[in-house]
């Protein structure tokens, strides 16, 4: 089947929502870490809104630090691809026109460089998840033993590393008399902001300081919160949206209708009117993200390994399950106590709305998605509640089950003999200090003694490992 072009906007069915600007005479004002379904669904929606309208400045170049995957389904496509929003009613669909092209960094990191080096650039944005910060969890300094990092603080020619290719853009600016970008990091980690910033001035640091000192006066890192499910793109639904379009999108991704951006107002240049899109802008961004974190990702993570290991292959499944959605709530009881809601949060509301997005069957969110990477998401998502409860003298029996639910997801088979692969940086180390320990508290002790997961604060706190050991007994 032909696949989705420019050459085919004008045939596409009525409904098809096109991009209605002419991407001819678009600017390239954004580069792209990491084009993986979540920004295509998330921020770029929010940029090809500032070209349609009438703003053109902000057309996106994407850059995949791995695989060709994306450059794949989208350079054939003109960069246009279709965002699906599936709300259980009705499907709506929309041509999404602001990427330009992607490139592959390790196929060409020149030229990834001299395009964040471009005058027209003004914002470098990222999601690289959180092992791509190449970031101690516990210190929050850079990886200097990761072999890929330690090439970097070595030699910039050929950057491999999210923050490396950071440093040789700025560099590069710099040769040339150019103002900084804004980098502006859509991760879910906690000060994305200023973890980046830390691990690029590292970087920067290593090579000159005196660039260090230009990186740290003039380029600004705002701190954001993003929010919006965006569930893995299947080979089935790329058939039936072919059969909606009459071509073929490999491009696609699939969401639900809700949607939050929140931006620390601090840029180094030019943006868009992010206000006028619906971006929120505020001077703090911690309350939103922590309210993030805590109750969605939370939830979402015990979701996850819990209704794994029971044999949910989907979300909505798992809150359709009574206790379940009992757990969840007792859950949200005890990270709420944590926060400090800003104004304008209302918890209440936001915990309905979570579990009406929750319970969305046609998002069809897999369970396993959410489990991967858990080393690196559990330290804000279930750890920071549960620290805060105990500073507080208050139980932590809901938190702690997520806690146990990911320890023993570790073992690689579900309740009902399913195997399937842990899929973690730290997979292989978590199973070498797992692979002596028989009993439930040894397992917890030898998982707590990781301390890139977890604190010594919480490792030598008997009531955590009291509770988390009663997690894994039922």
């Amino acid at each position: 089947m032909t696949r989705l072009s420019n050459a085919a906007l004008a045939d596409l069915p009525a409904e098809v929502e096109r991009p209605g600007y002419d991407r001819a005479v678009v600017k390239t004002g954004v580069v792209h870490l990491g084009i993986g379904a979540f920004h295509r669904a998330h921020q770029a929606v929010v940029f090809d809104d500032a070209l349609r309208s009438g703003d053109l400045r902000w057309g996106i170049l994407g850059v995949s630090l791995r695989s060709p995957g994306v450059r794949d389904q989208l350079n054939p496509q003109d960069g246009l691809y279709s965002v699906v929003v599936r709300d259980g009613v009705a499907d709506r669909t929309r041509i999404i026109g602001a990427v330009q092209g992607v490139l592959v960094a390790p196929e060409d990191p020149a030229a990834v460089v001299a395009a964040m080096a471009s005058p027209d650039v003004h914002i470098v944005s990222l999601t690289v998840t959180e092992k791509g910060y190449r970031l101690d969890p516990a210190s929050g300094g850079l990886l200097t033993d990761d072999a890929d990092v330690a090439a970097d603080l070595a030699d910039l020619s050929k950057p491999r590393t999210a923050p490396g290719f950071l440093v040789a853009a700025l560099a590069e600016r710099r040769r040339q008399g150019l103002p900084p970008f804004t980098v502006v990091s859509c991760d879910n980690l906690p000060h994305n902001g200023a973890r980046v910033r830390s691990a690029v001035l590292a970087m920067a640091e290593a090579h000159d300081p005196a660039m260090a000192e230009w990186i740290a006066t003039e380029a600004a890192f705002p701190q954001t919160m993003v929010d919006r499910i965006v569930p893995a793109t299947m080979p089935d639904d790329i058939a039936a949206q072919a059969a909606t379009l009459g071509v073929r999108d490999e491009g696609m991704v699939k969401t639900e209708p809700f949607t939050q951006w929140v931006v620390e107002d601090h840029f180094a240049g030019p943006r868009p009117d992010f206000a006028a899109l619906g971006v929120q802008l505020t001077a703090e961004v911690a309350p939103w993200e922590d309210a993030k974190l805590r109750l969605l990702n939370g939830a979402h993570s015990s979701i996850a390994y819990l209704g794994g290991l029971a044999g949910h292959a989907f979300v909505h499944q798992v809150v359709a399950v009574p206790a379940f959605k009992a757990f969840v709530e007792r859950l949200w009881d005890e990270a709420e106590t944590t926060l400090n809601p800003p104004p304008g949060l209302d918890i209440p509301a936001y915990r309905a709305d979570l579990m009406a997005r929750f319970s969305n069957p046609s998002l069809q969110h897999r369970t396993r998605q959410i489990a991967m990477d858990g080393s690196q998401k559990l330290p804000q998502r279930l750890l920071a509640s549960i620290a805060a409860r105990l500073d507080a003298d208050q139980p932590i029996e809901a938190l702690a089950r997520g806690v146990a639910g990911w320890i023993r997801w570790q073992g690689g088979v579900t309740e009902t003999g399913e195997t399937y692969t842990v899929d973690d940086p730290m997979a292989a180390r978590l199973a070498e200090v797992l692979s002596g320990a028989t009993t439930a508290e040894d397992k917890v002790r030898a998982v707590s003694g990781l301390s890139e997961i977890v604190s010594p604060r919480l490792a030598n706190d008997d009531r955590f490992i009291a509770a988390v050991v009663r997690g894994m007994g039922d």
